[in-house]
């Protein structure tokens, strides 16, 4: 059976899931390469950096003929930054973690389907209210930045599902393999936004250590916290969002001392200069608590197509196991 879903219709790519990349690791290369095998790359941005539009961008716009997006943290971004970006015509374009309204009207003139990313029901209500396309409900079992006080993805996914009728949603968190997609779309989602799995792909820049990390990872290796960005001074609002990382030396130093840690300058240095002189790695690992799953280093492309293949499996063999194993009657 072929996976067609709202998603699928409204961007016309081949398959149900959406590579979520970091503008540090994923780049234009990673994002080109999902859209060409049929998913939909999503370039990611990098911290409000006016020079990664004119970096990355171009790469993914001449990358692929197929349908691209990009994504921004509307935190940490000006509309200058969306205008640069929208200039290369992006299929879709992302929202996430602030209020998305700012920039509303101007992903709308372009024609790109605004997609909005939402950690809680308030964010979930005003991205219906703002006039979303698509909205990604994530769960708290996703790497990288999200809720404090989020919901875990299997019961949050179709709490969004039926507030945001007939606005189609993606689900994301803890989604590492087909079965997680085949998941999503029994929950209602259109699709299954996925981020951890592809930062272990041939064409994710990262360094060696960061996808041998991954590969080797646990679920119950990740924690959420807000240690490491307030250590790099990311400038992320910490006291909502916070970012679920693998193990690192300085979550051991100051879990449980964060307020210490803010009002501590030197320990901020101290953070750089072990990065410059290699002590600890240039960048948290951002995983979710699907790594488990990830034990090979695939190319993009070969990724997509075996995640909607075996979404596909577990949906059939679903289908035919529900008959037989229905409880009896009793009496």
């Amino acid at each position: 059976m072929a996976l067609s879903t709202e998603l699928t219709e409204l961007l016309g790519v081949a398959a149900p899931d959406r590579a979520g990349t970091d503008g540090r690791f994923g780049r234009g290369a990673l994002a080109a390469a999902v859209s060409r095998a049929g998913g939909l790359g999503l370039l990611g941005g990098a911290y409000g950096d006016r020079a990664w539009p004119e970096r990355e961008v171009p790469i993914v716009a001449e990358g692929t003929d197929q349908p691209w997006g990009v994504g921004f943290l509307t935190w940490a971004i000006d509309a200058g930054e969306v205008e640069q970006a929208l200039e290369f015509s992006p299929a879709a374009v992302m929202l996430s973690f602030g209020d998305p309204s700012p920039f509303v009207d101007r992903i709308r003139r372009s024609n790109a389907v605004l997609i909005v990313q939402v950690t809680d029901l308030d964010e979930a209500r005003r991205a219906v209210d703002v006039g979303a396309d698509v909205i990604v409900a994530q769960g708290t079992e996703s790497g990288g930045h999200g809720a404090r006080r989020g919901r875990s993805t299997l019961p949050f996914v179709p709490l969004v599902v039926d507030l945001a009728a007939p606005v189609p949603v993606l689900a994301a968190g803890g989604i590492a393999d087909g079965r997680g997609v085949a998941a999503a779309l029994a929950l209602g989602a259109a699709g299954a936004l996925i981020g951890t799995r592809f930062q272990a792909t041939t064409e994710a820049l990262v360094d060696r250590s960061i996808s041998k990390a991954i590969i080797e990872g646990r679920g119950q290796d990740t924690e959420r916290n807000s240690v490491l960005d307030i250590a790099r001074g990311a400038g992320r609002p910490t006291e909502k969002y916070t970012a679920r990382t693998l193990s690192h030396p300085y979550l051991d130093r100051w879990r449980g001392r964060e307020a210490e840690l803010v009002g501590d300058s030197q320990a901020r240095r101290d953070y750089q200069d072990d990065v410059a002189r290699g002590a600890i790695p240039s960048l948290p690992v951002w995983a979710g608590e699907a790594v488990d799953l990830i034990t090979d280093l695939p190319s993009a492309a070969n990724l997509v197509t075996t995640l909607a293949a075996h979404a596909e499996d577990a949906l059939t063999w679903a289908g035919r196991r529900r008959p037989n194993n229905r409880p009896r009657a009793h009496g």
